[in-house]
Order: C-alpha cells, then sequence, then structure tokens
C-alpha cells in the first residue's frame, strides 16, 4: 500500500511540475517533463532482470522504434489544433498515435517474430 502511495504522490508531483512549468516564461519545458523514462526505467530493469541480455537490447531497439508514434502524435496535434477545437484535436492526435502504435507493433511482429 504504501508503494502505492508513493507511486501517487510522484505522480502527483509531476503535474504540478508541468502546471508550474507551463505557467513560466519558458512554459515550452512542461512538455519534456512527461518523457522523463520513468516507465522505461522500469521496462528496462524488469526486462533486464528476468530475460537476458539479448532481450534487454530488443526491448531498447523497439522502444527506439517506438518515437515514431509518439511522433505522429505531435505532428497530427499541431495540424489538428488550427482546424478543431483542443479537446477534439486531443481525442484525434490520440488516434492517430493509436493507428501508429497498431502499424508499429505489427510490422514489428511480423519480422521479428519468435
Amino acid at each position: 500500500m504504501a508503494g502505492l502511495v508513493f507511486k501517487a504522490l510522484i505522480g502527483a508531483l509531476v503535474v504540478i511540475l508541468i502546471g508550474i512549468l507551463s505557467k513560466t516564461r519558458n512554459y515550452y519545458i512542461a512538455g519534456l517533463v512527461p518523457l522523463f523514462p520513468t516507465f522505461a526505467l522500469i521496462a528496462h530493469y524488469i526486462v533486464g532482470t528476468e530475460r537476458n541480455i539479448e532481450a534487454l537490447r530488443t526491448t531498447i531497439i523497439f522502444g527506439l522504434w517506438a518515437v515514431i508514434p509518439y511522433m505522429v502524435y505531435l505532428l497530427s496535434l499541431y495540424f489538428f489544433i488550427g482546424s478543431m477545437k483542443l479537446p477534439y484535436a486531443l481525442i484525434a492526435a490520440v488516434a492517430c498515435w493509436s493507428l501508429a502504435a497498431w502499424a508499429l507493433i505489427s510490422l514489428w511482429s511480423h519480422f521479428h517474430a519468435a
């Protein structure tokens, strides 16, 4: 239970940090905060301790390719905000991310079938 509370506090602190940064002269830095590799650290530790180094290397390479759906999200949001209300633009951008992530997983599975 304490671990869950600790994780919730960290999440709350990150949200507060994003809120504070968004009000500063350098507001764009708020976009960097959520990209801190918290979950990547956890995933890499788990794969690295429960599997072998080759599995960890494969996970790292897949992680490099996983940047593509995020770029699709950012690019689509950039264009959608010019023609849609923000909530709809965000939903549409998440849909684009989902399609790009599905395509990435499908292609990866096809070419790297275990």
